[in-house]
């Protein structure tokens, strides 16, 4: 049976691979086709030349990066890397808790070898040659370093809460780890704002004048209670904008880049704030949130199955059954599963995504709207034709074309 198992890994891995870069690829060859008419004048020729040379760039950094990502995973499970990483974390402790996040940190510490080139590679070249980063080597290392402590904090805690679960109650484990995480997942998306982004960017509120009255104005007209509007100094890495809604209840929030601030007018940023406002009026984020909390409970209790047979374990070299090995081999076994529900998510957020546009032509801001978007795809050199197939695959906002002709009509 295991050997069952060990082709099926090996004939998924294989497709995932091979149907990330078929859509890439089409995805390449379709950006050449002519920009549609009502996106015209985004990018003049000079403009267009670099745009397809970006997008050409990151492309290819993207195939190489996901190729080398790729023969570790699949190097590990056919050569029997993950059994030979587990016998070096039962070299370390026999503690079953202690060798699982042994195992772990030494797959992440793999996997950050193998990533790291790239992420060096594109942000101190491509996106340097193209003019947008600001990241000095000194904060790309802070970055880095503040990154990787708040995995090992964050990461390790809930890896160590929900294998003690599993070692202490196998039989309730799917619902009670399901729990936990949940809860987490809940406490983040009340307070990340408040307690992850600081630890890299400053974030202050946005002070009284002509953009903090015209979008308070908005708010007021609409009915929606907004009191937390920051501007985050994203400048100090990139020159690219955006700006997000995070929070719920009392603590929810806008936040404006400060690149976003200087190269738009005050109607276009409230156009852009309004499409937000648009997903709380109609209650996106808690629907999203719903879907997320069922589709992880289905996620827990095949996974919570998989936990319980030496056969997946031995599929992967190693000869009984423990959290981390099975909990790997689930991970690629879950892919097709993962592959439709996210193509579900995918599908539900453009139709969101719509819904809150609408709102916003509803209030009489869809040319400020259409403007704001078409200078975001500009500035941040963005694909104007992607390929239908990739589109359906990866987007979880719909193109540019479809929203601005969504709007004008």
């Amino acid at each position: 049976m295991h050997v069952l198992i060990f082709w099926l890994v090996v004939a998924l891995m294989l497709a995932e691979f091979a149907l990330e870069r078929l859509l890439s690829f089409l995805n390449m060859r379709h950006s050449t086709q002519p920009i549609p008419a009502i996106l015209s004048g985004i990018y003049d020729e000079e403009k267009y030349a670099r745009q397809q040379s970006y997008f050409r760039t990151n492309v290819r950094l993207g195939m190489v990066s996901s190729v080398f990502s790729f023969l570790l995973m699949f190097g590990l499970f056919v050569f029997k890397g993950f059994a030979w990483l587990d016998a070096l974390a039962r070299m370390c402790t026999s503690n079953e808790l202690l060798v699982s996040l042994l195992f772990f940190l030494f797959f992440c510490i793999l996997s950050a070898v193998v990533s790291l080139p790239f992420q060096i590679y594109d942000t101190f070249v491509v996106e340097e040659r193209f003019g947008f980063n600001k990241v000095t080597p000194k904060l790309f290392i802070l970055d880095r370093l503040k990154g990787w402590m708040l995995s090992i904090l964050i990461s390790g805690s809930l890896l160590t809460a929900v294998i003690s679960i599993y070692q202490l109650m196998p039989d309730y484990f799917w619902l009670l780890a399901w729990a936990v995480v949940s809860a987490f997942s809940l406490f983040m998306s009340l307070f990340y704002s408040e307690l992850i982004v600081p630890l890299f960017n400053k974030q202050t509120p946005l002070p009284e004048g002509e953009l903090r009255t015209a979008i308070e104005a908005f708010a007021n007209k609409t009915g929606f209670a907004l009191k937390n509007i920051y501007v985050i100094d994203n400048s100090k890495r990139s020159t690219k904008a955006n700006a997000y809604f995070t929070g719920w209840g009392k603590k929810k929030r806008i936040v404006l880049y400060d690149t976003l601030i200087e190269m738009m007018s005050t109607d276009e940023i409230v156009a852009v704030l309004a499409h937000e406002i648009g997903h709380n009026k109609y209650k996106h984020t808690i629907k999203h949130m719903v879907v997320s909390l069922l589709t992880n409970l289905l996620m827990f209790y095949l996974l919570g199955l998989v936990l319980k047979y030496d056969v997946f374990a031995q599929a992967a070299g190693c000869e009984t059954a423990s959290f981390h090995v099975n909990m790997l081999v689930f991970g690629v076994l879950y892919t097709p599963l993962s592959l439709l529900l996210g193509l579900a998510g995918n599908v539900l957020s453009r139709s969101n995504e719509f819904q809150a546009d609408a709102f916003v032509k509803e209030n009489g801001m869809a040319d400020a709207l259409v403007s704001a978007l078409k200078k975001l795809s500009a500035q941040s050199l963005s694909n104007l034709t992607p390929h239908p197939a990739y589109v359906f695959f990866n987007y979880s906002h719909p193109t540019l074309y479809e929203r601005v002709k969504a709007l004008m009509d």
